[in-house]
């Protein structure tokens, strides 16, 4: 059986209620409920919460919510890992036994049904392994610097008179999905190893949404796929 599982509880301290606020006239979280749905890929698509509230948007745009997440499971210091597993064991309880399980994280709107039909075929072919929307960095990390005490410090000082487009790039996280095995899951595996596998998104589809500045900047994204009548 396979499942998509969507991780959104209540509380979130830099935007208030951010799995459900609205976003381009729905909830935040009916984005990737509805690309889950439009991936005809899922036996199930569970929303595993804390709240009634979101319990209750959740279902009304196509999602299942058949328990409640526990509270000491609810706070900012509770691994995606932690949650997915306890899903499972919560499914299990119910005779759902799921094969595959892709987390979903509820603020990607951005999130397109091809991306999860294409990160299912690879998960397909390495069963036991992460797959992971990821995106290359807009300025080449080479030349980054940090700034402590009003003094600038390049990270890579060896690089400061080389060209942007002559230095390596480098890759992050979208915040987007995360295919895996139920059991490999269980087993509480790292995302990222050396035998993880990425399906590359642009960089204006992968905004992971922790700010308001983050959230501006979807809500920009989003305009433009409007146009190209995903919304």
């Amino acid at each position: 059986m396979i499942i998509a599982v969507i991780p959104a509880r209540i509380g979130s301290k830099r935007i208030k209620k951010k799995n459900i606020k609205k976003f381009y006239g729905k909830p935040i979280i009916a984005w990737p409920i509805i690309a889950a749905k439009k991936s005809n890929i899922f036996d199930k698509i569970i929303v595993s919460t804390d709240s009634f509230q979101i319990a209750l948007i959740s279902k009304k745009y196509g999602a299942e919510v058949p328990f409640l997440r526990k509270k000491k499971l609810s706070n900012n210091k509770v691994g995606t890992s932690e949650v997915i597993v306890d899903a499972i064991e919560n499914l299990n309880k119910l005779n759902i036994n799921p094969t595959s399980i892709c987390c979903i994280y509820p603020t990607a709107a951005l999130i397109d049904s091809r991306d999860i039909v294409n990160g299912f075929k690879v998960h397909l072919k390495y069963k036991n392994q992460f797959v992971f929307t990821a995106t290359e960095f807009a300025s080449p990390v080479l030349r980054s610097f940090s700034y402590e005490s009003k003094k600038v410090r390049m990270l890579f000082p060896k690089n400061y008179k080389k060209r942007s487009q002559d230095l390596k790039n480098y890759y992050h996280d979208a915040g987007q999905f995360y295919w895996n095995s139920a059991k490999a899951w269980k087993k509480l595996k790292p995302v990222y190893s050396d035998n993880s596998k990425v399906v590359f998104v642009p960089r204006w589809r992968a905004i992971d949404i922790n700010t308001k500045d983050d959230w501006k900047t979807a809500l920009q994204s989003a305009k433009i796929l409007k146009l190209g009548k995903k919304y």
